[in-house]
């Protein structure tokens, strides 16, 4: 009789165990960040780049509100393959995530026939932190002041205009065929490793035009380094409301909006998405922040998981159908 009690006993107490075990075990799934443990985030960019240093601004305030180490890990290159394939393989724990634009999950898919990764599989949207725009912009000796003006230029000297971009099958690159495609123009594609090579070669006259983000350019505008030809958004943007979109200069076709946004590995508990997205919507919409996303010609966004996943899909579709229409392939 007491043999059997013992042994109710034990079962009584390796029961609690393994409930408390599995409680434990279930506990941190719907936790971030998990104490002691520090959040990296990988950026497939270089260092300094635009995306990059409003990162690093907000990250270290995430970091400071949440007190979670935030680590920021730059993989560039291979067109963002090698950090987006970095972050598909980690666990889904919320403690490696991704910072990208639309180049790896919209474009790369419809550029490349074999991906290292499942754009939508291996990939939880977490939160789009901006809006972003892109400007034409030209070297400042360029015998032309607007888009309509570099359509002739371009027409009346077929193939002797290079256009750069920061890779081949991004925005910059794509944007550049659809103007030869809308505009009915030759130009040469000049490809570059980062947005710091391909400015650079427009300074120094190595190609004449460059679609490129705004962070960069309308400073360089300002200071008068580039012309500033025309927005490659559907609206124009605060920080240079003179200049004119586009589809405004007789080009259509160029006006779909990019972004930057979190990712993390696929299958993340929502409940873990959402904490990861309130904790940088605080930061982001903060009045110092927007004002200087602003400044910097984009827009605060801070749509959520949900939302975000949404606007993934969508803008998917999109550009699948520009990529289609442009005739680009990378492989």
């Amino acid at each position: 009789m007491k043999a059997m009690r013992r042994l109710a006993a034990f079962a009584a107490i390796a029961s609690i165990a393994a409930v408390s075990s599995n409680l434990s075990a279930a506990a941190p799934q719907n936790d971030w960040p998990l104490h002691g443990r520090p959040v990296r985030i990988v950026v497939p960019f270089t260092a300094g780049s635009g995306s990059d240093a409003l990162l690093r601004i907000v990250a270290k305030k995430v970091g400071e509100d949440t007190g979670a180490a935030m680590v920021i890990d730059n993989k560039p290159g291979a067109g963002t393959f090698i950090g987006a394939q970095d972050v598909a393989r980690a666990p889904a724990d919320g403690h490696m995530l991704l910072m990208t634009i639309v180049v790896t999950h919209m474009q790369n898919p419809h550029l490349y026939k074999k991906l290292p990764y499942d754009p939508f599989k291996d990939f939880t949207p977490v939160i789009q932190l901006v809006r972003s725009a892109t400007v034409l912009v030209a070297n400042k000796n360029a015998p032309f002041n607007n888009v309509r003006e570099l359509v002739a230029y371009a027409k009346a000297h077929p193939g002797q205009l290079n256009f750069g971009s920061y890779a081949p099958g991004s925005t910059s690159h794509l944007n550049g065929e659809i103007l030869k495609l809308r505009a009915g123009i030759d130009m040469v594609h000049v490809p570059y490793k980062g947005t710091a090579d391909a400015t650079q070669a427009l300074l120094a006259g190595d190609v004449q035009a460059y679609f490129d983000g705004t962070a960069t350019e309308v400073e360089n505008g300002r200071a008068g380094k580039v012309k500033l030809l025309g927005v490659a958004a559907d609206k124009r943007i605060p920080a240079v409301p003179d200049l004119p979109t586009m589809a405004e200069q007789g080009v259509e076709g160029l006006d779909i909006v990019g972004w930057q946004g979190l990712f993390a590995p696929g299958n993340l508990p929502l409940p873990v998405a959402h904490k990861i997205a309130a904790a940088f919507r605080k930061v982001i919409t903060s009045p110092e922040i927007v004002e200087m996303v602003r400044m910097a010609g984009n827009e605060v966004s801070g749509a959520g998981a949900e939302e975000f996943a949404a606007i993934v899909r969508r803008d998917y579709d999109r550009w699948g159908a520009v990529i289609k229409r442009a005739g680009v392939k990378l492989d």
